[in-house]
């Protein structure tokens, strides 16, 4: 009796998303490492926890694969990428990366929409909910390091943006949820 509820395509295209998953995990991490070296321990706490989520993500699609009857292939990431000559260019790699794996999460949704798996497309709607919190939590970084200036950011102003990180909530409310009494 078959028991495998997804394509070989769909398949082997959530293999590939919890590969990118675990990548963005270890890239998270290593920032977080760099953050610590540079004395910025409330960002690196920061990116310590992002690169928890995106590990649990991971966890997430293996799980879904496994109940859905299809055989989970764990396979090598990549190395991270070289640490960033700067915060803010450690936040423009983080944002970077984030649009990239938006566009794998689209494919995934497109993929399964167009083979009719309902269940596939409805599991993979928190992904798409979870990558506008990703991209707008980015966006944010981004803008306060444009409001710091950019890679003439002061000392103070790292200082301040280091203690301010290390107490951020890990979620953000995504425009969709929004309502008068949660702004």
């Amino acid at each position: 009796m078959k028991t495998n509820r997804l394509s070989k395509t769909l398949a082997a295209a959530l293999n590939v998303q919890m590969t990118k998953e675990a990548h963005a995990s270890q890239l998270y991490l290593s920032y977080a490492a760099w953050a610590e070296q540079q004395g910025l321990n409330g960002i690196a706490d920061f990116l310590f926890r992002h690169a928890s989520e995106e590990r649990n993500h991971m966890m997430k699609i293996l799980e879904y694969i496994s109940k859905r009857g299809a055989e989970v292939l764990v396979t090598a990431i990549p190395a991270p990428p070289e640490n960033p000559a700067s915060i803010n260019r450690c936040f423009e790699q983080i944002f970077t990366h984030e649009e990239g794996n938006t566009t794998a999460i689209y494919k995934l949704v497109k993929m399964s929409f167009d083979e009719a798996d309902w269940a596939t497309w409805n599991f993979m709607q928190w992904f798409v909910k979870e990558q506008v919190e990703e991209e707008t939590l980015a966006m944010n970084l981004l803008n306060k390091m444009k409001i710091a200036d950019g890679e003439k950011i002061s000392g103070e102003a790292l200082y301040v943006l280091d203690r301010d990180l290390k107490n951020t909530p890990d979620e953000i409310i995504a425009a969709q949820d929004v309502t008068t009494e949660h702004p």
